[in-house]
């Protein structure tokens, strides 16, 4: 009898094992990998879902929203439903979440860094290179039915930031670099003159500079008693860039993380040198640079060039009260350079990716409307709200984009000199831009790029010593925050995986609750065997 109650009960335990690994590993083991139909079934009716991103500009949801409307009207069959976040941070950690859950979006505005992550879960983002190529429903395909583009019109150098592991899992969608926004009259005031490029030391003495002050305490070159003349807003972007102009270490494409070098440490010292000044600073400690510039508190404000309408004392984004505003010209220049003669600039934007589904139809009405927001009327329309540009080679030389371009100033909406100059310089620059390798981790190394200098900021201005000892501590504090293993690619890529799948959650809390039941079942066995023998 007692040997029969406990097979029963072991038998019971078993199953209960049995069920819940059934259930692990069916949420595990992810999608199929997708294959392309040979025909894409127009008799059915799909919904699709769009996740994009804009900075409450209004017009730039208008473009998205007419870009859907004609997209179904070419494809009545195919419904588009956008949703709308206001930073890509929000994109990224819903589709982290979804991806346990299997209710990913069809389509995705996202950047390679965060792509890279997706890629942890099985055939969860689309591989694009056998539908760049596929003959019907490929880039310039024979049965697409709105005029799309070719492989070969698609700007090489951008599409080849959509490879990961020299497979693409996206294609551009806009390109931007950054730019230092000058305000040319307080350089002049101070007696300098701009040179044809900027460099890091001519930046930081004119910064210096603009700090004197009057006898009432109101800095002499703006005559307030508030300035930053250097701001900038991507401290990821300002520390990649420098790295990249010394030709020193930040990672390698296999994901070796060569952050913490000497160089980086040099250049700490530099950045804490004037942040104890408070010649310098970031958006993060101050905030947006372009409150500062347009109200005469600062003379360079980098941002990037998909910034340039909030830039200048005629922005029409200006984000601040008109009495506030001080007139002055303003100057769109390269960032600061090391070397002049090689300068060295950061390529970013967003990109497209379509997410695999277990409806491979599904899949391919997804990649047609992907393939819409290449179109001419989308790139163009799109790349006119910001100092974007067109990412086809085809919208960059149409009649309608080259107009664009030459009609800078006509008015400060459309035609906003500074937006356009901003656009002309990623135009005149794409050969000296650059990426940064992509990988499972990259993400998070780019946000410990800008640690380092927000940390050194904050700490001079409390008061702190940065030297040998406080970079030694510095390096570790960041390596532990973002759980980067230096040269590990493997270990890099521990702060991007997102929260545990749903079904590996009951898995865990079942098994811990069976060896509970095993372990109290042995435990009274024993109890009830010793009382007999006692």
């Amino acid at each position: 009898m007692k040997n029969r109650k406990q097979k029963r009960l072991l038998s019971l335990l078993a199953m209960c094992i049995s069920a819940v690994l059934l259930i692990g590993c069916h949420g595990s083991k992810g999608l199929a990998e997708f294959q392309i139909p040979e025909e894409f079934d127009t008799s059915r009716d799909y919904e699709i879902t769009f996740w994009a991103k804009n900075d409450t500009n209004k017009t730039q949801t208008a473009i998205y929203e007419q870009a859907i409307a004609d997209f179904e009207k070419v494809y009545p069959n195919i419904q588009v439903n956008m949703r709308l976040y206001t930073n890509y941070g929000d994109i990224y950690n819903d589709v982290i979440t979804n991806i346990s859950t299997g209710t990913t979006p069809n389509v995705c505005i996202t950047y390679p860094d965060h792509i890279a992550t997706y890629l942890t879960g099985a055939n969860v983002v689309v591989p694009l290179d056998n539908l760049f190529a596929n003959e019907k429903y490929g880039l310039g395909g024979s049965e697409i039915l709105f005029d799309g583009v070719t492989q070969d019109e698609v700007i090489g150098q951008f599409l080849e930031e959509c490879a990961i592991d020299g497979q693409h899992y996206a294609i551009p969608f806009m390109r931007s670099t950054e730019a230092c926004y000058v305000n040319k009259t307080y350089v002049e005031a101070l007696g300098y003159t701009l040179p044809e490029t900027l460099t890091w030391d001519f930046v930081w003495e004119v910064s210096e500079a603009a700090m004197a002050m009057d006898g009432d305490g109101n800095y002499v070159v703006n005559g307030q008693n508030i300035l930053i003349p250097f701001i900038y807003k991507s401290t990821d972007n300002m520390m990649i860039q420098m790295l990249k102009q010394k030709d020193a270490g930040y990672s390698t494409d296999a994901g070796d993380i060569l952050l913490f070098n000497d160089t980086t440490k040099e250049l700490l010292y530099t950045i804490a040198e004037h942040g104890k000044s408070k010649a310098f600073s970031t958006f993060k400690i101050s905030s947006y640079p372009a409150n500062f510039l347009n109200a005469g508190q600062c003379i360079f404000a980098v941002d990037s060039t998909a910034g340039a309408t909030w830039m200048g004392s005629d922005a029409p984004l200006i984000d601040i009260s008109e009495d506030k505003v001080v007139q002055f010209e303003t100057e769109v220049m390269m960032v600061p350079q090391f070397d002049t003669e090689n300068p060295r600039m950061i390529s970013q934007g967003p990109s497209i990716c379509v997410f695999n589904k277990a409806d491979s139809q599904e899949v391919l009405a997804s990649w047609l409307f992907a393939q819409y927001l290449l179109t001419n009327d989308v790139q163009i329309a799109y790349s006119g709200t910001e100092g974007y540009i067109p990412v086809t080679s085809k919208a960059q030389n149409a009649e309608e984009y080259v107009d664009y371009l030459s009609r800078s100033g006509e008015d400060n909406t459309e035609h906003y000199e500074v937006k356009i100059q901003a656009s002309r310089l990623m135009l005149d620059n794409i050969d000296h831009t650059f990426v940064t390798p992509v990988f499972n981790g990259s993400a998070s190394l780019r946000d410990a790029a800008g640690q380092l200098i927000e940390t050194t900021v904050k700490s001079v201005r409390r008061g702190e010593s940065v030297d040998e000892a406080y970079m030694e501590k510095l390096y570790g504090d960041v390596t532990s925050l973002y759980r980067l293993d230096q040269g590990s690619a493997a270990t890099a890529g521990k702060a991007d995986l997102g929260p545990l799948p749903e079904t590996a959650k009951i898995l865990l809390t079942v098994l811990a609750v069976v060896w509970i039941l095993i372990l109290a079942y042995v435990i009274r066995e024993a109890v009830r065997k010793r009382k007999r023998v006692g």
